[in-house]
């Protein structure tokens, strides 16, 4: 961005904010899972700054509009990846569709290593990046897919399929709904209580075979704005 002046990071005072909204979220974390998502988030103004991955470019904002958002999933996320009523196969695999900058998966993937997140995007430079931070934070549970979701074959299937900024819910049921385990569920995440979106499945003639299990509301630490988190599962 021509004019565009990257803000100066103080990192002492972000890992404060940080540890805060962990704590607020409920999430315990040891000092170097802190460490990675913000070497993480460094990476992603890195990037951003070049490839242009997210049109939130200001630190702070980053830190509340991505990481905080993310984290505020996690625990939902985790349980829901780990639930015993899934395939032995498919437990603690997530899939993260039109992930992005890695939103939620790389959070996700950095605070529960016992999960496995594919994380998947059209833009190949997304995925690219995607695949750097994995390497250079060394999270062996996290990968990355370039293509439509819809193009992956998968035998085991995934226990979660999650998404934050991909579509519609009435597309993120029909294009990935077909990966997801018996027993697994779908976790869209959401702004403001999404009821015109649920009507439109109803609409589309999708809750004949999906059901909305519950639409918790999120609670995001210095972020003011709604969240929902909208969980499906098969009838």
């Amino acid at each position: 961005m021509a004019g565009y002046r990257t803000p100066v990071v103080d990192d002492a005072a972000q890992r404060r904010r940080l540890e805060k909204a962990l704590a607020d979220i409920g999430l315990t974390l040891v000092a170097p899972q802190i460490e990675t998502l913000l070497a993480y988030l460094t990476l992603l103004r890195k990037w951003n700054s070049v490839y242009n991955l997210t049109a939130i470019r200001h630190p702070d904002e980053m830190l509340t509009h991505h990481l905080f958002d993310s984290l505020a999933a996690v625990p939902a996320l985790a349980e829901a990846a780990r639930s015993a009523a899934v395939p032995d196969a498919a437990r603690g695999r997530v899939l993260d569709v039109g992930s992005g900058g890695g939103m939620p998966g790389m959070p996700l993937a950095i605070a529960c290593p016992d999960v496995s997140v594919l994380m998947v995007d059209i833009v190949q430079k997304k995925t690219a990046f995607l695949t750097q931070c994995r390497a250079q934070l060394q999270l062996a549970n996290a990968g990355a897919h370039w293509g439509p979701v819809e193009g992956i074959e998968d035998e085991n299937g995934f226990a979660v399929i999650t998404s934050r900024a991909f579509a519609e819910l009435t597309d993120f049921v029909s294009l990935s709904g077909q990966l997801l385990a018996p027993g697994g569920k779908l976790l869209a995440m959401k702004g403001v209580y999404p009821q015109a979106e649920l009507d439109r499945m109803e609409a589309a003639g999708l809750m004949a075979d999906w059901k909305v299990d519950d639409v918790p509301r999120l609670h995001v630490p210095e972020l003011a704005a709604e969240r929902h988190l909208v969980v499906l599962s098969r009838r």
